[in-house]
């Protein structure tokens, strides 16, 4: 049972909460404390225990107590996060709906800063800019942050073509709910659910307004997370680039935007099988061979741009669907890199990557144009598929 509000608020925030016990207090207080005074009818909070093992259905229950605009759905089975968000979209009324992780937390100042540009623009979508957070507590400006800046009242995907690179996440966008409906929108089961969800409310959009500040914390390093966690269930991946590319063929099918998410969906296929922290070395294979299924059904009549250097190899690899090639450049790769590894700092060597040493990847640092990073590092970054 949840209570419905006695006025439509402006804004939904839908908090899918699962196993999460030590972050989610922190998350609820971000949103809850920032409300600006005066504009607690305008927000309500929906968090949704998704029948979570820890103690998060307790603390939501205790948290909901006294706290007007604070709702909470309690699922009697664990369903994963898209149907999680489905149950709280199902309860919200606010116009506006944003899907908030509960691991992850707001900086002040975003509640004030989101109400006002909903109301000054009345987008279809609001797209935000983040931060990552590292559990030393680095914070890390996000490679496709540069592709936010200089966009000022309201735009359109086939004017800013560039947004549809910006990390595919549900988090980093306010969603209009009547536009949602109009285009059919709804979160599918498994891994990778942002996928047939986030790019077409950018296709589909009317109006994108661009809100240029920080105001997403995304934790990194989560012990859990789907982008650090071994399992088949990446192979979910390609159901969910079904289900976009079936829904881009029925509403919007344009040969140059098909070309575009080809080129994502393969960068992003090689970022998995690449990743040792995301498959097991048995299951390598067959990722690479249904990821070469997937260039031959759905590479355009016309093709596609290729990216350059060892990513667009790899590209070509996969559409030949050539194992033992790509097997070779990956291992070669790995040497190389361990070679250009540079040694312990302060006696202790805490094994990640080179390139995490970058000064221009700090958050306080002056990024360059392409963030400073490995061009696929910084393309993988910025379409959301690293941790």
């Amino acid at each position: 049972m949840v209570n419905e509000p006695t006025h439509a608020p402006l804004l939904s925030i839908v908090v899918p909460v699962y196993g999460v016990e030590a972050y989610l207090y922190q998350c609820l207080e971000s949103i809850r404390a920032d409300i600006p005074a005066g504009e607690s009818d305008a927000v309500e909070l929906i968090a949704v225990d998704d029948a979570s093992p820890d103690g998060c259905g307790d603390m939501l229950r205790a948290y909901a107590v006294g706290r007007d605009g604070v709702r909470v759905v309690h699922l009697s089975s664990n369903v994963g996060l898209g149907l999680a968000r489905n149950a709280g979209l199902d309860v919200a009324t606010g116009r506006y709906v944003w899907f908030v992780d509960s691991d992850d937390w707001l900086p002040p100042g975003t509640i004030a800063a989101v109400l006002d540009r909903l109301r000054q623009h009345q987008p279809d979508v609001l797209m935000l800019d983040h931060l990552r957070v590292h559990e030393d507590g680095r914070r890390e400006v996000d490679a496709s942050s540069p592709l936010l800046r200089g966009i000022t009242g309201v735009t359109r995907l086939a004017d800013q073509p560039r947004l549809l690179r910006v990390q595919h996440t549900a988090w980093n966008k306010v969603v209009r709910r009547d536009f949602m409906d109009e285009l059919e929108l709804r979160f599918f089961p498994g891994w990778y659910e942002d996928i047939p969800f986030s790019h077409p409310l950018l296709i589909g959009a009317e109006k994108i307004s661009v809100l240029d500040r920080v105001c997403y914390l995304y934790r990194q390093g989560r012990q859990g997370a789907i982008t650090s966690t071994r399992s088949g269930r990446h192979f979910d991946a390609f159901a969910q680039y079904e289900r976009l590319m079936d829904w881009v063929a029925r509403k919007h099918p344009d040969e140059r935007l098909r070309a575009e998410l080809f080129e994502l969906m393969i960068s992003h296929y090689l970022v998995v099988v690449g990743n040792d922290g995301r498959l097991h070395p048995h299951l390598r294979r067959d990722f690479f061979h249904r990821a070469a299924a997937h260039y031959r059904r759905y590479l355009p009549t016309g093709g596609y741009p290729v990216p350059p250097g060892a990513t667009g190899l790899k590209h070509r690899l996969v559409g030949r669907g050539d194992w033992l090639a790509y097997s070779a450049l990956r291992r070669a790769h790995r040497v190389t890199g361990r070679l250009r590894r540079p040694g312990p700092v302060g006696g202790t060597d805490s094994g990640s990557p080179a390139v995490d040493d970058d000064p221009s990847r700090r958050a306080d640092a002056t990024p360059t144009r392409d963030g400073g990073l490995a061009p696929e590092r910084r393309d993988a970054l910025a379409a959301g598929w690293l941790p």
